[in-house]
């Protein structure tokens, strides 16, 4: 296993952290006058609050589908705060964006116990913020698309509920869009680009770091971070997209997630982004993914 000095380290890993925030901006859509709810606990585990801010448009007529932004940062940094889902307050949502228990703090998997915890209490909550329970879409980019792929996937999985509460509701979602996020950790360096900036199988790697040893020496806890893993028939439509020069994630790991999806029978779109890094502004992507939410959200 190649070995680097701790600077060298910490600025590879810095780097990676500072890419994986990358999220596309698209121009501003027209925000309609919403009332927001920040800081809201939803989960506390070990005794340490978990938060969420809700963004309400106040024309809201009845019920309406949510977008829950989950954030990346390689599992180890980032907030709830730096979100690019507020745009589709003018299309008709509620929006949610949530923190979740970093890697330093929590290892794997209490990360996705606590995406779900989010869920159930966003249904355990509904008609405080007028929201249909029954249409609930994730988005989440980087670290933040593994853990949505992971809350579609898993739907049903018991080991990955987690003790976050509101057990008598659902933490399953109906739409799931994945923006490069990891999927099998274990292909991921022989799929990286010349030169990548991360060794994904060395002990001090993000993905070694959220599970706790290093990836080639557990495979079956990768596999249990693996939403592959999951993948079944009833699984809800996914939209995948990924750049082709990414240079952290290989887009490599969205192809074989699509694959496993497809081979299932549920519904998914791959969207590679020609040229496209770790992060993109892409007016296209933009359309598919608004598309996408009213596809399967609208009525």
């Amino acid at each position: 296993m190649k070995r680097f000095p701790l600077l060298v380290l910490v600025v590879l890993v810095t780097a990676a952290l500072t890419h994986a925030q990358e999220t596309p901006r698209s121009p501003q859509e027209d925000i309609p006058p919403i009332s927001v709810h920040r800081d809201l606990e939803y989960s506390k585990p070990d005794g340490k609050p978990q938060l969420l801010d809700v963004y309400v448009p106040d024309d809201a007529d009845g019920q309406m589908p949510v977008i829950v932004w989950i954030h990346g940062g390689a599992w180890r940094t980032g907030s709830k705060n730096r979100s690019p889902a507020p745009r589709f307050l003018g299309q008709g949502y509620v929006v949610v964006s949530i923190n979740y228990r970093l890697s330093q703090v929590a290892r794997y998997p209490a990360q996705v116990h606590d995406c779900k915890a989010a869920i159930r209490w966003l249904r355990a909550n509904s008609k405080r913020f007028n929201i249909d329970p029954k249409r609930i879409g994730v988005w989440g980019s980087s670290a933040g698309g593994h853990l949505v792929a992971l809350l579609g996937t898993s739907g049903g999985a018991k080991s990955l509920e987690g003790l976050g509460g509101n057990a008598d509701q659902s933490s399953n979602v109906q739409a799931v869009c994945d923006f490069f996020g990891p999927t099998d950790f274990l292909q991921m360096d022989a799929h990286s680009q010349p030169k990548a900036p991360i060794i994904h199988d060395a002990a001090t790697s993000p993905e070694s770091q959220l599970i706790g040893g290093p990836i080639q020496q557990n495979p079956k806890k990768v596999a249990a971070a693996n939403p592959i893993t999951y993948v079944s028939k009833d699984d809800p439509p996914f939209l995948i997209v990924h750049g082709d020069r990414d240079r952290l994630v290989p887009h490599h790991q969205s192809q074989i997630l699509h694959d496993a999806l497809k081979k299932a029978g549920v519904k998914s779109t791959l969207h590679i982004v020609k040229g496209g890094g770790h992060g993109f502004r892409d007016r296209r992507v933009d359309e598919l993914v608004n598309e996408f939410f009213a596809r399967h959200l609208k009525p």
